[in-house]
């Protein structure tokens, strides 16, 4: 067993500036932060360069970091903190910072290498939607419409949205179970909510 599965240990071996232990940090949390990352921003690279951002000043800063500190907790914190400092769109920090604690609680709870197997199978379940109920869903989850702009974009009514929107849902999370809430924040972020009645 790697001697870095001591919490102690391996906080005071970053702090005193352990490549191995620099190298555990990654390996163990790169992946799923990355993951995390992507479900706020909706890009790959712009993920990437966000966990990558963290891993930087998380060694610059290694000897401030407390030998009581939740590792785990603390870089999700910061993937969240560094996106709010990209983040450029008119959005309320309060409603997304809400949003950031409902969902951090999940993805600390969940196994996320469960999580990483999830996400292709909602996407799965996205693209065997209807077509009308996929049309509305993806523009309302991926493009940030309200559901009076759809509306007006599809020409009908402002409840027929609704209710594809409804009925998309529940065709996902007949599916994946309540799981399937997590991996849809994860992939459209803020505008995952459910339903969306805008």
């Amino acid at each position: 067993m790697s001697p870095y599965h001591d919490h102690i240990r391996f906080v005071n071996a970053l702090k005193n500036g352990e490549a191995a232990a620099y190298d555990f940090l990654v390996k163990q949390y790169h992946q799923r932060l990355c993951v995390y990352a992507y479900g706020l921003v909706h890009d790959h690279a712009q993920a990437e360069d966000i966990v990558q951002n963290i891993y930087l000043k998380v060694w610059k800063q290694r000897r401030k970091l407390r030998a009581d500190l939740n590792i785990k907790h603390f870089l999700y914190k910061a993937v969240y903190n560094e996106f709010i400092n990209q983040y450029k769109k008119q959005k309320s920090v309060i409603e997304l910072e809400k949003k950031y604690m409902s969902t951090l609680e999940s993805v600390m709870e969940e196994d996320e290498k469960m999580l990483l197997k999830l996400i292709p199978l909602v996407w799965k379940e996205i693209q065997h939607l209807p077509p009308k109920c996929r049309e509305v869903f993806m523009l309302s989850k991926k493009d940030g419409l309200t559901n009076m702009e759809i509306a007006d974009h599809l020409n009908v009514s402002v409840k027929a949205v609704e209710s594809q929107i409804t009925r998309a849902f529940n065709i996902i999370r007949k599916k994946l179970g309540d799981q399937a809430n997590t991996i849809l924040y994860l992939l459209f972020g803020h505008q995952a909510g459910y339903p969306s009645l805008q």
